[in-house]
């Protein structure tokens, strides 16, 4: 019986997966099965009843002598996986990690216990090295992301601290979401196409992005994926590497920037070596200037445009600079062009490097002009006494014009001024019912010559408003009606014997959106003047016509006339025609009209005949556009 339990024993203890070391209480091992020999290396043989000690590492006795008296004192099944690393020692004397689990038990009444023993090397190897990939990967400087191909839209499912320092998105923002939340709305980008073409097909791809951080900053990222593929050749992940390059798109940028100056230049730069004096470069402008192509100019040097100057004396001008006597050389000279022709230049050197090699640039500039200097302050004080007497001629007419405008001043107000005062007196003494005829030719006299004189004073405030910008244009909806009817009760008190207005013909439904105080203004201008110039027995028409966009009105008299001469000058501010100059009048009424007209953008125009009249279109827009 006690035979048949052994062999069960041994049946089991070989069915065990794990490595089975048996050990009593004195640390002595009474039997292990074959996983723990192939574990450790060991025959069966060779271990039986030998202490303990011969599978643990030297430096690890100590300890274990201690931890095993307790645990046999606790008399508790224990796991030792999670608590310490344990480490275990081959034959061939090679350290191994294992895993152990402790279970105490008694056979007639003697104590042991029985290890089972797992060999994790291999995966504690690899979790080492994924330890150690890990912390790579964080403490790289370069942004890197792992994506996972197998999931919807390709979501992050890695990224390490450069990729978030870079771009200052929290954990929640990055994880779970595809890599374009980094494109902003900046979607339309040429490389994206190339980026998106190379995800879909799996394969590697590198490109050039323009980026945002959280906070909108822009940064240029050079991107390079790769796919991971497992071995049914399924792309499982994408990592992806960024650098920033800001600062070298920065450079590239400005270092384009310089070179498109350079090219771009309509001053000569040229570049050529210190030593052979031969042309590296030359930029547009001197290409244009001189007429050389910059192939023809790699085989010359500069003693070839030059004219006056030797080959001796410019090499001493390079020495200086080879020496460093000088920081730069500036000089003039005269360069000749493909074609021959000269023209006097100002040298500007400096010595440079183009890698361990000496250069000369040198910026040349044309000085023509400045060579004719002279010629140009002649011709330019000749352009300044020609406007100094243009402008004294005008100075000389402006103090005509007020000499001119004082006479008219005390001549316009001095005439009716007297005849109201003489009409006043004359009125006192008409006091008899009888006199009332006499007495009301003496009022309608006063009331003629104070209307004439408040019409001067508003042609005066409306011709300074003018001449100062201060005046302000009212702009509203109204008939046109309405200011012709105005127009012609204020001129009916001015018509002469017999003269008659001839009121236009179907206007009661024409409007205009413009300035109503200004329309008046000058139609009563034009209205006042034909009844002014034209004799008794008369008619003054007045038209109206109206499109979409203009309406034109035109007023016409069977008057005086405008001479074919002073028709030129009709329009100019106190102008008065030769055949006018014994009636009243300033001269400024139709210079206001023609500045009101083209400050709401109409026109006024004549023609005019003398002793058979005088018509006046003006052309008005339906519409203001203040």
């Amino acid at each position: 019986m006690l035979q048949q339990d052994q062999e069960v024993f041994n049946i089991l203890l070989e069915a065990v997966s794990e490595g089975v070391i048996i050990v009593d209480n004195n640390q002595l091992i009474v039997d292990i099965n074959t996983t723990a020999e192939s574990i450790f290396g060991y025959e069966k043989n060779e271990l039986i009843n030998k202490k303990l000690n011969l599978l643990i590492p030297s430096k690890y006795h100590h300890k274990h002598k201690q931890h095993f008296i307790d645990f046999i004192k606790e008399d508790k099944k224990r796991s030792m996986v999670d608590a310490i690393d344990i480490y275990g020692l081959k034959k061939s004397g090679d350290v191994i990690n294992i895993e152990i689990e402790l279970n105490p038990f008694k056979i007639y009444d003697k104590n042991y216990v029985m290890a089972l023993i797992k060999d994790v090397s291999a995966i504690k190897e690899t979790e080492k090295n994924l330890m150690l990939k890990s912390s790579a990967l964080q403490s790289a400087i370069n942004g890197i992301v792992i994506t996972d191909a197998q999931k919807p839209d390709n979501p992050i499912i890695y990224f390490n601290a450069a990729f978030q320092n870079l771009t200052g998105y929290s954990s929640e923002e990055i994880l779970n979401h595809n890599c374009r939340f980094l494109q902003g709305k900046d979607r339309n980008q040429e490389p994206l196409k190339e980026l998106r073409q190379a995800v879909k097909k799996g394969k590697s791809c590198q490109v050039t992005l323009r980026n945002y951080k959280k906070d909108g900053t822009l940064f240029w990222n050079d991107l390079y994926i790769m796919p991971i593929i497992d071995n049914k050749g399924v792309v499982t992940n994408f990592i992806g590497i960024q650098n920033d390059v800001t600062l070298r798109k920065k450079t590239e940028a400005e270092r384009n920037h310089l070179a498109t100056i350079f090219d771009e230049s309509l001053n000569e730069i040229y570049v050529f070596d210190a030593k052979t004096l031969k042309f590296i470069n030359a930029n547009y402008g001197a290409q244009k200037n001189l007429g050389y192509t910059i192939e023809e100019l790699k085989t010359m040097t500069p003693l070839d445009l030059k004219t006056e100057i030797h080959q001796i004396e410019f090499k001493k001008h390079v020495e200086k600079l080879l020496k460093k006597n000088v920081e730069k050389l500036e000089f003039e000279n005269v360069h000749q062009r493909k074609d021959g022709t000269t023209y006097p230049v100002e040298v500007h050197m400096q010595l440079s490097s183009l890698g361990e090699r000496d250069v000369i640039v040198v910026i040349i500039l044309d000085i023509t002009e400045r060579k004719n200097y002279t010629e140009r302050l002649e011709k330019k004080v000749e352009e300044r006494t020609e406007q100094l007497k243009i402008a004294l001629s005008k100075e000389k007419e402006l103090n005509e014009l007020k000499t001119k405008f004082l006479s008219l001043v005390s001549h316009e107000f001095k005439t009716p001024l007297s005849g109201i005062l003489t009409s006043s007196v004359l009125l006192s003494k008409y006091q008899l019912t009888k006199d009332q005829e006499k007495r009301n030719k003496h009022i309608k006299t006063i009331s003629d010559k104070v209307h004439y004189l408040n019409n001067i004073l508003n042609d005066f405030l409306s011709l300074e408003k003018l001449e100062t910008g201060k005046m302000n244009y009212n702009y509203n909806h109204f008939k046109i009606s309405k200011v012709i009817d105005e127009v012609v009760y204020n001129a009916n008190m001015l018509l002469k014997k017999n003269q008659n207005i001839k009121y236009p013909d179907h206007i009661d439904d024409l409007s205009l959106y413009q300035d109503e105080k200004v329309i008046e203004l000058i139609l009563t201008n034009l209205v006042n003047n034909a009844i002014k110039y034209s004799p008794e027995d008369t008619d003054i028409t007045i038209t109206i016509e109206q499109n979409n966009t203009i309406t034109t009105i035109q007023v016409i008299d069977s008057g005086i006339g405008i001479p074919l001469n002073d028709q030129k000058h009709i329009f100019e501010r106190y102008f008065r025609a030769e055949n006018v100059i014994n009636t009243q009048g300033t001269g400024i009424g139709l210079n206001i009209a023609k500045n009101h007209l083209e400050n709401i953008g109409g026109t006024i125009s004549f023609i005019s005949e003398e002793q058979k009249g005088t018509t006046f279109t003006i052309k008005i827009p339906n519409t203001a556009n203040p």
